[in-house]
């Protein structure tokens, strides 16, 4: 019995990606960030129940990776899309897609992210060496990188983030770079640890300091510094031991 309790939790996390595709669509963006938000923190659960149960199993493997296209790769992309076409004046924020019509190019721009991610997850699959650390950004980066700037737009009070979130080519931009990010070889850190310790866990330690000052600081706008605070931090060079 035990060995399902992973296998659920990740049908969560596909299951909320799905249900914030539907809120994307009717153009609820804040309602369908809140939902990614809640994949990945059963996408957490789903990895530490199955260390925590001793659950492991190759279906498990296979289901999380079908679960993270969908709810990091899939449902940000749309909300993205939304954005965009609400950004270039058009209205096609729901399904129906109507009078205004959806540019292709809008289309294949938002494209490349939910492919990006099935290639990042389909390589983390087969590759051994990133048990302890990344190479690229991972798929719950990617989508925390967009849902932070939507709650950010919606919750907070930066100009800043609001002239980026209704600039076409600042998203575009925005799109390009963390769906790339997603298929490179940048070293990155994992953020699993065995212990608690400082020593080994500097830069988990340093990462946590910089978001909760950014936060401090920021409010939810702070939120948007988080992954390039991840990336910041993951390349800065090992300290002599």
């Amino acid at each position: 019995m035990k060995r399902h309790i992973p296998n659920f939790i990740t049908s969560l996390n596909l299951a909320a990606g799905f249900i914030s595709i539907i809120f994307a669509f009717r153009g609820e963006t804040a309602l369908a960030s809140w939902l990614i938000m809640a994949a990945m923190a059963f996408d957490f659960l789903d990895g530490f129940t199955a260390r925590l149960l001793g659950a492991y199993s190759e279906t498990g493997k296979e289901l999380d990776s079908l679960a993270d296209v969908v709810s990091f790769g899939v449902a940000p992309a749309i909300i993205i899309f939304i954005l965009l076409e609400e950004a270039a004046g058009l209205s096609g924020t729901s399904l129906r897609m109507s009078s205004g019509g959806t540019s292709p190019l809008l289309l294949l721009i938002t494209l490349i992210m939910p492919v990006c991610a099935a290639l990042r997850l389909a390589k983390f699959n087969v590759d051994p060496g990133q048990k302890t650390s990344f190479r690229g950004l991972p798929t719950p980066a990617n989508a925390l990188a967009v849902t932070s700037l939507v709650l950010a737009e919606h919750y907070g009070s930066s100009s800043l983030i609001d002239s980026m979130a209704g600039s076409a080519a600042a998203l575009i931009i925005f799109t390009v770079l963390i769906s790339l990010l997603m298929v490179t070889r940048l070293p990155l850190l994992s953020l699993k640890t065995n212990n608690l310790r400082f020593r080994g866990n500097e830069k988990r330690y340093a990462l946590v300091a910089i978001v909760i000052m950014a936060l401090a600081i920021f409010g939810i706008s702070g939120a948007t510094l988080i992954i390039p605070a991840y990336i910041a931090v993951s390349l800065v060079p090992p300290l002599a031991a």
